[in-house]
């Protein structure tokens, strides 16, 4: 640009600087805001609080172990109505006696599935699928295997704070072996 179209363009007005350096000024405060490596994965119910176990992360621990042995109560009371209906309906005693060992089945295979799902991930070709409706039916169990896992931790907790504690590692490995500008470093002597 020479100085005569230079001397041409409007002035901004004082107030639309203003503007532009707030704007300027909150984009590198978000920046900042974001802390740098790796970041933990949310637990459903408990957010990223596992990590420092805070916020109420204990209370919070206990409520969901009440309510979901609560629900699972009430669950099974509600399975036990269901099997008045077929003895008041008089469905005979094979119906009636496969109903029970199916749900007791469904529960026991829900619970070993879900309280092995905290320990570790399931592989990408895993029956996991096939058994969603299995795990569907005893969902007693699996609100009882939560329920017990909320005693000791968050479920999910152990598995994902390995996880993020291996990250944290891996990032300050390759955090530190990084330093300085590799340009400028001096070419090595040969001997």
């Amino acid at each position: 640009m020479s100085d005569d179209q230079r001397d041409q363009t409007p002035a901004e007005p004082a107030g639309a600087a203003a503007p532009a350096r707030a704007s300027a000024a909150s984009a590198s405060a978000s920046a900042a805001a974001v802390p740098a490596g790796p970041q933990p994965e949310p637990i459903r119910y408990f957010g990223t609080t596992w990590v420092n176990h805070e916020s109420h992360y204990g209370l919070r621990r206990a409520a969901l172990a009440v309510g979901s042995l609560v629900t699972a109560t009430a669950a099974a009371l509600l399975l036990r109505f269901a099997y008045e209906g077929l003895e008041i309906g008089n469905v005979g005693p094979f119906l009636s006696i496969s109903v029970v060992v199916l749900f007791a089945i469904s529960s026991a295979i829900a619970f070993v599935k879900t309280w092995d799902s905290y320990n570790r991930r399931p592989a990408p070709s895993s029956d996991e699928a096939a058994l969603k409706g299995l795990k569907t039916i005893g969902f007693i169990g699996s609100l009882i295997a939560y329920s017990l896992r909320c005693l000791t931790e968050a479920p999910g907790e152990k598995i994902r704070r390995a996880e993020y504690e291996r990250a944290l590692a891996d990032y300050e490995r390759r955090r530190s072996s990084r330093t300085g500008n590799p340009a400028a470093r001096r070419p090595k002597r040969k001997k």
